[in-house]
């Protein structure tokens, strides 16, 4: 089984990147506009999370066979479901904003580790994927035991996570690519051997 979750990880290299890049610009949004309300950040968090999911959704679809793919469609579903609900009840969901952003950070967090875990012994570099799980595990539980934190500090929080996030993500997209990149080259000279 981590055979093939590395196969589709090293397929898929380019949906870590894509998420890195939109964590990366709400993280950007975030701190260049630190005054803006909850309902903003909402928004802004709530289409993070869905573009996030979808992207997390199509990776999962994109191959063939059953194995492997649950764990990105069971993160990409939760980040697609809590971004669609912050976007269609903006009002009620801010109350609910920070424990939704620590419930999506716990789980996202979670299902990084256990991937990273089974990777280990398949490849080399499985590091960045682990780290953006105790990133986000870490910023989750943050957020639930200083869920009083003040606006403003709470803004720069989510934006400091969000850009360290995002960074890590496209790390390790690029390592997947590179990992593709080295397969097929070995492959090719495997061939002209023969």
């Amino acid at each position: 089984m981590p055979a093939a979750m590395l196969g589709l990880l090293r397929r898929n290299w380019w949906t870590l990147v894509l998420r890195g890049a939109c964590a990366i610009a709400f993280g950007m949004f975030a701190w260049f506009w630190p005054q803006m309300t909850v309902l903003v950040l909402l928004l802004a968090w709530g289409t993070l999370a869905c573009l996030g999911g979808i992207a997390t959704l199509i990776g999962a679809f994109a191959r063939e066979g059953g194995e492997a793919r649950w764990i990105m469609m069971l993160e990409g579903g939760l980040s697609l479901a809590m971004g669609a609900y912050a976007l269609a009840y903006p009002r009620s969901a801010a109350l609910l904003f920070l424990w939704l952003l620590a419930a999506w950070a716990l789980f996202s967090g979670i299902f990084q580790m256990v991937a990273a875990w089974r990777l280990r012994a398949e490849i080399r570099g499985e590091f960045w994927l682990g780290c953006a799980g105790v990133l986000s595990f870490l910023f989750g539980v943050l957020l639930l035991l200083r869920p009083g934190a003040g606006a403003l500090a709470l803004v720069w929080m989510i934006a400091s996570f969000s850009v360290l996030y995002g960074i890590v993500l496209i790390a390790w997209g690029l390592h997947l690519r590179r990992l593709r990149a080295d397969g097929a080259q070995a492959e090719v000279q495997l061939r002209i051997r023969q």
